[in-house]
């Protein structure tokens, strides 16, 4: 019988639909600070060791909801984007900072510290943690990965990201 209990209750726990940990959310109370996070497919994305372009800030009456967070899109096709397929122009590590995860724990990510690996978007909280994440990118995801299972259930970073303040997304 207890073979038979056991049996079931991992049948369910695989069945489960699989939730990510909480989004990280700023003063702004948008998920990426507000960003359109499908936007960044259409940045130009730079060589290591230089700054990525700027992303691009969404607008506040085009949003959307997504892993307990409201996202916001500069346009009503980067919205449609979004909303077919959340997990791949959702950033990595529901928006914390790689290296940070890399590392072992939940910080914020900042919007402008940015970039795409395998058809995945990361961010970074300083551009100095961008230097230390970019020494070693695929080791660093490597270990970010490791990680992430351990920390994801626990709560958000309510930290603020340095050097770094969103006006949050337009407002029509």
């Amino acid at each position: 019988m207890n073979r038979f209990a056991f049996t079931f209750a991992a049948a369910m726990a695989l069945a489960a639909p699989s939730f990510a940990g909480q989004q990280y959310i700023d003063g702004t109370g948008f998920a990426v600070s507000g960003y359109d996070v499908v936007a960044y497919r259409s940045l130009d994305q730079v060589p290591i060791g230089q700054s990525q372009p700027e992303a691009v800030r969404g607008r506040s009456d085009i949003t959307a909801e997504y892993n307990g967070a409201t996202w916001a899109f500069a346009n009503e096709e980067n919205r449609s984007k979004f909303l077919e397929n959340p997990e791949f122009y959702a950033p990595q590590y529901d928006g914390h900072c790689a290296f940070g995860v890399s590392k072992g724990g939940k910080v914020p990510g900042n919007p402008n510290l940015w970039r795409i690996v395998d058809d995945k978007l990361y961010l970074n909280i300083t551009d100095v943690v961008v230097g230390f994440w970019e020494e070693d990118v695929p080791g660093n995801i490597n270990l970010a990965e490791g990680n992430w299972p351990g920390i994801e259930p626990n709560d958000a970073s309510k930290n603020v990201i340095p050097n770094f303040t969103s006006e949050g997304p337009v407002s029509n």
